[in-house]
């Protein structure tokens, strides 16, 4: 987001192979060129010149309950109700929002093709050499992202005026993918397990925020495309995140 407030989708940034004192982190407040997407015509997204950032500015603190972090977030509108999110792209045009869920039912765990198919393996090669940093030195670098072979869905429900709806929505979030290769390496075929305590207990348990993001080739397909779970405030601390 920019600094009123305002989600904007910047690509393309082939992370691992961006210098490392151009490697950002979440959280992070940056400087970059950018300019409207000429091939994309949703409203937020924006080419990045990735060899203009500059990412000197520390990441916000978490300290006193993302206290910081919250000050960042004022200025951010938070839908109750998929319903209402859907409602404003096809009026306003949105494509990316904060959606905060009432309820998680549970994760949808659903096995994946394990490797990258032929038409993937060039999607990612073509995404990656399309800012035009790279030579022939980088070639043996480029598609080398192991595929999770599983598909992660929430299932939740949004609560507006005592109507109580149910939604399904697929995980995208990098930390999520992440996650689950760390639970791979630490409990082998019981990755399982952690996994869900993370998502169907922890997460939860703190005030979840989902980022809803919709997919470029099919506009009215939403995506989780990150997690936001702040810890909640305590009683005698208002207002709320998103409040």
């Amino acid at each position: 987001m920019d600094e009123s407030g305002k989600f904007i989708r910047l690509f393309p940034v082939p992370f691992r192979l961006v210098r490392d004192e151009q490697q950002f982190k979440k959280w992070q407040w940056i400087a970059a060129r950018i300019e409207k997407a000429k091939g994309d015509h949703r409203t937020e997204s924006h080419k990045i010149y990735v060899d203009t950032i500059d990412c000197s500015q520390k990441p916000i603190s978490t300290h006193a309950r993302w206290a910081d972090r919250r000050v960042a977030l004022n200025g951010v509108s938070v839908f109750n109700d998929f319903a209402a999110l859907e409602s404003d792209r096809k009026s306003s045009g949105t494509t990316i929002g904060l959606l905060k869920p009432s309820s998680i039912i549970s994760l949808d765990i659903t096995p994946e093709r394990p490797d990258w198919t032929d038409e993937e393996r060039k999607k990612l090669e073509a995404n990656e050499r399309q800012i035009g940093l790279f030579d022939a030195a980088d070639e043996q670098n480029l598609a080398q992202l192991r595929k999770i072979p599983f598909s992660f869905h929430y299932r939740y429900t949004c609560t507006i005026g005592g109507t109580t709806n149910e939604y399904r929505h697929k995980i995208v979030d990098w930390e999520a993918g992440a996650l689950y290769w760390k639970c791979v390496r630490r409990h082998g075929d019981n990755w399982e397990i952690p996994f869900r305590q993370k998502l169907e207990e922890a997460l939860p348990a703190a005030d979840l925020h989902f980022l809803m993001g919709t997919i470029h080739r099919f506009p009215d397909q939403w995506l989780i495309i990150s997690l936001i779970y702040p810890p909640r405030m305590l009683p005698n601390l208002q207002p709320t995140l998103f409040d």
